[in-house]
């Protein structure tokens, strides 16, 4: 699938991982939340999206020590937001042990108790890992950060399109497929 060329809804997610998706460092989101069953299938909302930074839940103990460089704690949400990363949906898996997340740990930049706070988290509802083909923006640009972004939402409608054209991969095409193939294998999907 091809980026869109202009995208107008964000996916809020820890600027620690919006960095690593932008660097190429990291190609997955988990998800529990903003996700819903239909008909028996899993779908996401929006299968392109710009990754919308937040800073109030994420925490440096989470990261692997490797990735901590440039984290920025914070005790409210910035009054703007920085729009640089644009995404793709290619792959979602539900993961069905915890063990799964250890089979890709060297892919990831998150530390094992927030994994297992994740799949601890309302048990019932199954855990997603999402493959995502990440692009930097060509103008990156600012929004303000209104209260119709704020609360524990994953989407949120953005006022105007945002221009994608031109965007970069973050990983190169060859690298990307390797890394959603490394992982299909170790999970063993199908």
């Amino acid at each position: 699938m091809s980026l869109a060329l202009q995208i107008q809804t964000g996916l809020k997610e820890w600027a620690s991982v919006c960095n690593a998706l932008r660097d190429g460092r990291q190609c997955m989101l988990l998800r529990k939340g903003g996700i819903s069953e239909t008909a028996g299938e899993f779908t996401v909302e929006h299968a392109q999206f710009l990754l919308f930074p937040t800073y109030l839940h994420q925490k440096l103990s989470n990261l692997k020590p490797e990735f901590r460089a440039g984290f920025e704690e914070r005790s409210e949400e910035p009054g703007e937001v920085h729009l640089a990363v644009a995404g793709v949906v290619t792959d979602i898996i539900q993961l069905q042990t915890r063990g799964q997340m250890d089979l890709i740990d060297d892919l990831h930049i998150w530390m094992p108790p927030l994994i297992d706070m994740r799949f601890n988290y309302r048990p019932e509802n199954p855990l997603y890992l999402m493959l995502v083909r990440a692009y930097q923006l060509q103008q990156p640009i600012t929004i303000q950060n209104t209260p119709a972004y704020a609360g524990c939402k994953s989407w949120v409608p953005l006022d105007k399109p945002v221009d994608t054209q031109n965007a970069k991969p973050a990983m190169s095409d060859v690298a990307y497929k390797n890394t959603r193939e490394k992982i299909s294998q170790l999970l063993q999907v199908v």
